[in-house]
C-alpha cells in the first residue's frame, strides 16, 4: 500500500511540474509576442511611408515645375509615364526591364526612409523651406485615384545630411536623411533623360 502511495504522490508532483512549466512558458511566449509588436509599432511610428511599397500603385513627383508620374502596370510592374506640365498634351511611357528596376530599388528604398527630428510648425517660426517646396512628393496606394499622402520638401538642414519635410495636413516638420531626396531626384534625371548634380551619393 506504502508502495502505491508514493507512486501516486511522484505522479501528482510530475503532474504539478508539467503544469507549472507550461503556464511559464506560455507567460514566456506572450511576453516574446508583446515585445515584438511593441518594437514593430515603434519601427512604423517612425517610418515616412505609412504602408509597405508593395501597396503603392503610383508615385508623382514634382519638381522644378515639372510632374514625373510613375505607376504600375497591369502586371504590378513599374512604368515612367513622363514629364507632365501644363503645356504638354502628351507624354510618354518608358516600360523596359532596367528601368523597372530602377524605379523598384529607388521605392523600395525610399519606403524605408526613417523620420529623425520632429519641429513645430507655428505662426512666426522659420519655415524650413516650406512655403515654396523644392519637391513634392505625393504617393498612391493600389488603383486608387486620391493621393494617400503627399510630401512637401524644404530646405536642407544645418547638419547638410538632413532634409526638412513636411506631411501635408500635419502640424509638424521632420527631418530626414537627404539622400533619400537625392536619389529620387537621381532617379527622374535618370529616366527623362535630364542630367543635374546631386548632393550625396546613393545608399544601399
Amino acid at each position: 500500500m506504502m508502495g502505491t502511495r508514493g507512486r501516486r504522490r511522484l505522479l501528482v508532483v510530475w503532474v504539478l511540474l508539467s503544469v507549472l512549466l507550461a503556464v511559464i512558458g506560455f507567460i514566456e511566449h506572450g511576453d516574446r509576442v508583446r515585445s515584438r509588436s511593441r518594437a514593430s509599432a515603434g519601427a512604423d511610428d517612425r517610418r515616412l511611408v505609412p504602408v509597405p511599397v508593395e501597396q503603392l500603385g503610383a508615385v508623382e513627383i514634382a519638381d522644378a515645375g515639372r510632374l514625373h508620374r510613375f505607376a504600375r502596370d497591369a502586371s504590378g510592374v513599374w512604368i515612367y509615364h513622363g514629364v507632365h506640365t501644363g503645356t504638354e498634351a502628351a507624354h510618354t511611357h518608358v516600360a523596359d526591364p532596367a528601368t523597372a528596376e530602377r524605379i523598384e530599388k529607388a521605392f523600395a528604398a525610399f519606403g524605408r526612409t526613417r523620420m529623425e527630428r520632429d519641429f513645430p510648425l507655428g505662426k512666426g517660426g522659420p519655415d524650413y523651406g516650406l512655403n515654396t517646396p523644392d519637391v513634392v512628393i505625393v504617393l498612391y496606394r493600389g488603383a486608387d485615384t486620391q493621393p494617400l499622402v503627399q510630401y512637401a520638401v524644404g530646405q536642407i538642414a544645418p547638419d547638410t545630411v538632413s532634409r526638412y519635410v513636411m506631411v501635408v495636413g500635419r502640424p509638424t516638420v521632420v527631418t530626414i536623411p537627404n539622400y533619400q531626396i537625392d536619389n529620387l531626384l537621381a532617379l527622374i534625371r535618370s529616366v527623362s533623360g535630364t542630367s543635374a548634380q546631386v548632393s550625396s551619393p546613393t545608399r544601399p
